[in-house]
This record gives C-alpha cells, sequence and structure tokens, in this order.
C-alpha cells in the first residue's frame, strides 16, 4: 500500500486508482472469519440454545443455518445488508447482516424471518435464489419441487408460483433489460423463459439435447442469454431472433469466428462443438460482458472471448473437482475491487475455496475451510460423518466479504484480515494476556499476604 500512497502524495495517481488499488489489496488478504456463525433455530431461545451459543463462543459449537444442508444464497445488491438462504429441508431464511459486517469478533447470527415448507410454500429443496436485480424488495426461488416462485422480502410470502412440469436446477434474470424474462434451468432440455409481467411461462428455447443445468443473461446485451447443458454444449441465445440459437462454443476452437471485422460481424454461427467433455453445471459472465467462464463435470472451468468465441486457453491445473449433478457456480469478484485488467475468480471445490487469476489460471490462494465452518451429520446407519461440499457463494456489494454456503448446513464467512490488521490484532491479544498475567499477579500476590498474615498469628483455643 506504501508505493500507491506515495504515487498519490506526488499526484500521479488519482484517488479512483488508489481506492481500486487498495481494494485489491484487500481482496489478496481475504481470511475465514470462523467467529461469525449462522443458527437457524426456530423459536425462542432455550436454555439448552443458550449453552450452544455460548459453546461456539469457546470456538466450537453445532450451528447450522438449515439442518438439512444449505442449497443456495444471495445477497442484495443494494444495502448488502440482507441475505436469504435456501435449504435442502425447502426452508428460505433472511439474515440482517448489518450486526456482524467488518468484524472479526465472535457473533452469531439469526433469520429475521422464515419462510417454511407449507402448501403456498416450496415442498421440496430449493436449488436456487436471486434477489431481483431492481428492487431488494422481492426475490424469486426455485426447486425441486419442479416450481419457481417469486416472494416479498419484506413478509417473506409468496406473491407469484409458477409450475414448470420439471425439476428447476437454477434461474436468471437480467440485471439490464426492461423486459422481466426469468430464463429457467430444468430438466428438459428447453430453457424456459417466465414472463413476470404476463405471468406466462410456455416460451422456450430449443437447442440442448439434454437437460439444461445453468443459465445467465448478458449483462451488457438485454436479450442475450448464454446456457450449459448436461450434454457438454454451451449455446448462445437472442431471443429476439425466430432461430434463437446464435451457435455453440467449442473447446477446441481458439481463434474463434472472426467474420468481417475480426470482431464476428455478419459471421456464420457454429452449430457443433462441445464447451467440455461432460455435463456443463456453471455459466457465468464477467460484469464488463466480454468473457464468459463455464464450469464441468469434466472438472475443468473454461473461459471465453465473447467477441469470438473462442476458447481463451485459461488452464487451472487438476486441482479442480466438480461431480455434483446440481448448479456450481463460480465467483467473479466485482472490477471495481480490482485493478484495471484484472479478474479474480473464487471457485467453490469440495473443502476448499479456490482463489485463481481467471485469464492465466494462476491459484492465488486455497481457502481451507475451518472446522468451526462445519458441523457433524448423521450417517446414514447412525455413524458420524462430516460433508464439507461447498454449494454456493455470495459477494457481498460494497465490501470485501465473500459467503459461503455448505452443505452441512453452515454458512461460512470470509473477511479481509492485511497484515497490518493481523499485527494489529495480535499486539491487542498480547497486550490483554499481558492485562490479565498482571491481574493474576496481583491476585496471588494478595492471597498470599493474606496467608502470611493467618500464619503469623498465633491461634488459641478454649
Amino acid at each position: 500500500m506504501d508505493s500507491p500512497l506515495f504515487a498519490r502524495a506526488l499526484g500521479t495517481i488519482g484517488p479512483g486508482t488508489l481506492q481500486r488499488a487498495e481494494l485489491s489489496r484487500r481482496v489478496h488478504a481475504i481470511q475465514p472469519a470462523p467467529g461469525i456463525a449462522f443458527d437457524g433455530r426456530d423459536g425462542k431461545i432455550t436454555l439448552a440454545s443458550q449453552q450452544q451459543d455460548e459453546t461456539h463462543k469457546d470456538g466450537a459449537g453445532d450451528l447450522r443455518a438449515h439442518q438439512a444442508g444449505v442449497n443456495s444464497i444471495a445477497i442484495d445488491r443494494f444495502e448488502g445488508r440482507y441475505l436469504i438462504s435456501g435449504g435442502a429441508e425447502a426452508s428460505i431464511k433472511l439474515w440482517d447482516l448489518e450486526h456482524s459486517e467488518n468484524t472479526h469478533q465472535k457473533y452469531i447470527n439469526h433469520p429475521t424471518a422464515v419462510a417454511k415448507k407449507s402448501a403456498s410454500s416450496h415442498q421440496y429443496g430449493i436449488t436456487h435464489l436471486c434477489f431481483y436485480p431492481f428492487d431488494s424488495l422481492a426475490f424469486i426461488s426455485s426447486s425441486f419441487d419442479h416450481k419457481l416462485k417469486v416472494y416479498a422480502t419484506e413478509t417473506m410470502t409468496v406473491s407469484a408460483t409458477f409450475d414448470l412440469d420439471s425439476v428447476v436446477y437454477s434461474h436468471s434474470l437480467s440485471p439490464i433489460a426492461d423486459h422481466l424474462l426469468v430464463a429457467c434451468a430444468t430438466q428438459h432440455s428447453a430453457i424456459r423463459l417466465v414472463d413476470l409481467r404476463s405471468g406466462a411461462s410456455t416460451h422456450s428455447l430449443a437447442g440442448h439435447q439434454r437437460s439444461v443445468l445453468s443459465v445467465a443473461w448478458s449483462p451488457h446485451e438485454e436479450y442475450i442469454l448464454a446456457s450449459g447443458s448436461s450434454d457438454g454444449t454451451t449455446r448462445l441465445w437472442d431471443i429476439r431472433r425466430s432461430a434463437n440459437s446464435l451457435g455453440v462454443l467449442d473447446l477446441e476452437d481458439s481463434v474463434g469466428i472472426v467474420g468481417e471485422d475480426g470482431l464476428g460481424k455478419n459471421a456464420r454461427s457454429r452449430d457443433l462443438g462441445k464447451a467440455h467433455t461432460d455435463a456443463v453445471n456453471g455459466v457465468v459472465w464477467t460484469d464488463d460482458g466480454k468473457y464468459l467462464v463455464t464450469a464441468g463435470h469434466d472438472e475443468r472451468v473454461r473461459v471465453w472471448d465473447m467477441s469470438t468465441g473462442a476458447n481463451a486457453l485459461s488452464h487451472f491445473g487438476p486441482i479442480i473437482k466438480n461431480s455434483h449433478l446440481s448448479t456450481l457456480l463460480p465467483l467473479l469478484v466485482p472490477s471495481e475491487s480490482l485493478e484495471p485488467g484484472k479478474q479474480i475468480m473464487f471457485y467453490p471445490n469440495q473443502k476448499e475455496i479456490l482463489m485463481f487469476d481467471l485469464f492465466d489460471g494462476t491459484l492465488l490462494k486455497r481457502l481451507r475451510l475451518p472446522s468451526a465452518f462445519s458441523v457433524p451429520v448423521r450417517g446414514i446407519e447412525g455413524q458420524g460423518s462430516l460433508r464439507r461440499r461447498t454449494t454456493s457463494l455470495t459477494w457481498r456489494p460494497g465490501d470485501v466479504a465473500l459467503y459461503s454456503a455448505h452443505s452441512d448446513g453452515t454458512i461460512g464467512v470470509w473477511l479481509s484480515r492485511t497484515l497490518e490488521e493481523l499485527e494489529a490484532e495480535k499486539n491487542e491479544a498480547k497486550g490483554a494476556d499481558d492485562d490479565a498475567d498482571e491481574s493474576r499477579k496481583r491476585k496471588r500476590e494478595a492471597l498470599e499476604d493474606i496467608f502470611k498474615d493467618l500464619t503469623k498469628q498465633k491461634i488459641t483455643f478454649t
């Protein structure tokens, strides 16, 4: 940080450049915050639950956000204050992050509202959650019960329900479009489009040969959609066209379709080719819309130049693990938090979170899951087992904070801790230990004085 500060003092860089340099430094310093936990127990706090809270404060405990596992989490993009979590037991919980922000101290979050399994809510496990991109007062959920639902955030009540007649693995709502079309990746081979304005859910995009596992709208082109399927293909769509599909991405093509101007103008679409040699269960755009990131069951993550559709040949090594059928979305850090031209990806591996440079594939950090993030889960035969698969990642807007969901029912928190902050905490802890030692010394001296006084006195019995 000294170099950017010095450059700013000399006037060679502006305040915006200094801010991005500091934010980038803090992103690289992200660490687990195991003292912050999420306790999803219902009802009033009992003596037993208070004892469990105290156990967690001492560094251990069995606190879960959802007893059967957390399948998806999302944070509102406006205030960055509210987090929603969807469980394998079909409940959805709302959490207020305001009290635990910017702290590495011990703190236990409790849900402010809960949408339990009921006739009007979901009947089976939640598969995906997302807030409205324009209004945090509403969010959308999908489930294994074939339903897509719209909820009011404040009351946690269902505003609308759409039955898609097949399992909904994930969904996407455009962050920029005037239309309110929700693209749904389902067990069916066609993508379903749900119009929230009209309530219609009959339009579909056909082209994949097997179930669709992930969909994502372009952040810059409101009618462009990307999808990944269990047939190994990643398709691009323009929903305005009668033949909606723009073509597929081909892992063997590192040149792309350049067209007349070298950027794809009047280029012929590609209809053959696969993005992965196995199912594609993760599709994510960079926030500038220039690149697409895909994850597949072939245990590869690929980066695509979307100006031509070329494979950017980023290689992340054999460390990547991906075998679960559910949607697995890598997390891309917002570009405003990084230096220009840089992009960082967090990948939810089985028992850790991997931090990569997106473009050259360099492994920057392996974030191991602390023991406080995981709790014992009963096995089928009563044997204790430990399930620590990371199911979902979300970034807190306006802050350097990462939240992770896990199949053992916990929600993990990862905050920035620079070397200066670690040193300050170490000195503070040392000072507290010195104070404690001094207090114990004074007490010991006082007890010794009392003992000496008592032993010097002559005691007589009458």
